[in-house]
């Protein structure tokens, strides 16, 4: 009798087993975790493709091949906001290890689920005012990364002669995170040019290139320099624009945004119409979190990923910029690190401080 209940009690364990195949991988083989992006998705080639790398490089696969997808790890895209709350509680009733979010607009939908499943970490990347017990917080010093970013596209401009140079921002939505990347931006081309010409827009949205490319090429049109994006996928319009204008010969950048997209702007001979990339490794905040499940020490503390860190930086793959003004902005990099630099995160200080002009569109709100 009592080897029949045990044999009863391990076809039970088995069946669990194949029932909940998370929480068994997750023995096996390391924490599970579920990746959820909004409607640009892991091909965005920016924001959400730099989390996916980094849930992806922590279990040893590539991005040609991902054998522990569906076993470990997976990925769900929210195709509009109202799939947020619904999403993250099949996922929590799912029982992953770890849930990650990535981008502010999905807050509120934490702040509304995390509650009911007390037990569960999350994850969200570019937030710090979810004040749950069970969420960890990752952000990153975007305005050190942009400062560096803005030095080198006005260095570029001084470098080609360019006199009274203009430089575009293009945002996605509005918000204090998008704000970090145009004060930083604004703040290192002024340290550069004092008088250069600033124009800036919010596309509302992150996944329509459209609307950026239809900005940029206006914008290139009026005499703009270079246009810096931080629009997620909608960012994408404006490589497009500088690729098809750069191809045709006229001197205008694009830069890039959260992963290097040097390779984004290729047009010709290996020539790339994005001079820069604001480097924002979001896969180390994937890390950092699958780690702390995996070693037991996650918490629900707000990590902050700043240059000092590594958190951010700029991209020097462009053999177009001259060696004289990568080594002239690692310099500023070893000032900002070193607090010789001071770069103010919100309009506010910025405006305060007198380092960036009026009549922004950017909101600290």
């Amino acid at each position: 009798m009592k080897k029949l209940v045990l044999a009863a009690l391990a076809a039970a364990i088995v069946l669990f087993g194949v029932s909940c195949g998370t929480r068994q991988t997750a023995k096996a083989g390391g924490p599970t975790v579920r990746l959820l992006t909004d409607a640009s998705g892991i091909d965005d080639k920016s924001f959400n493709a730099a989390a996916w790398r980094g849930i992806v490089a922590f279990y040893g696969d590539t991005l040609d091949n991902t054998s522990k997808r569906g076993k470990l790890y997976d990925v769900v895209t929210a195709q509009t906001q109202d799939m947020y709350v619904p999403n993250l509680k099949q996922a929590s009733d799912e029982k992953y290890d770890l849930i990650e979010a990535t981008g502010f607009t999905w807050a509120d939908a934490l702040n509304e689920v995390a509650p009911l499943y007390p037990k569960q970490k999350y994850m969200i990347v570019d937030v710090d005012w979810v004040k749950q017990p069970n969420v960890m917080q990752v952000t990153f010093s975007e305005h050190e990364g942009s400062y560096l970013v803005g030095v080198v596209a006005a260095l570029k401009a001084k470098a080609d002669g360019i006199k009274n140079p203009r430089f575009g921002f293009i945002g996605g939505i509005p918000g204090p995170v998008i704000t970090k990347f145009e004060m930083g931006y604004v703040q290192g081309i002024l340290s550069v040019t004092p008088g250069a010409k600033i124009v800036d827009y919010y596309a509302n949205d992150w996944g329509k290139p459209e609307l950026a490319k239809a900005q940029a090429k206006n914008w290139y049109d009026s005499g703009v320099y270079a246009i810096f994006s931080a629009a997620g996928g909608t960012g994408n319009g404006t490589i497009a624009q500088a690729k098809e204008y750069r191809s045709q010969g006229k001197n205008v950048w694009a830069i890039g945004v959260d992963s290097d997209q040097y390779q984004d702007g290729i047009y010709k001979d290996a020539k790339s119409a994005v001079l820069t990339s604001m480097i924002k490794r979001v896969e180390t905040a994937s890390k950092v979190a699958l780690e702390s499940v995996k070693n037991g020490s996650f918490k629900a503390d707000v990590v902050v990923l700043d240059t000092k860190a590594d958190g951010v930086g700029f991209s020097a793959a462009n053999p177009e910029l001259d060696k004289s003004i990568v080594d002239q902005v690692n310099t500023v990099r070893q000032n900002i690190i070193d607090g010789r630099v001071k770069v103010y995160a919100t309009y506010a200080e910025a405006r305060a401080a007198g380092v960036v002009p009026a009549g922004l569109q950017a909101s600290d709100k």
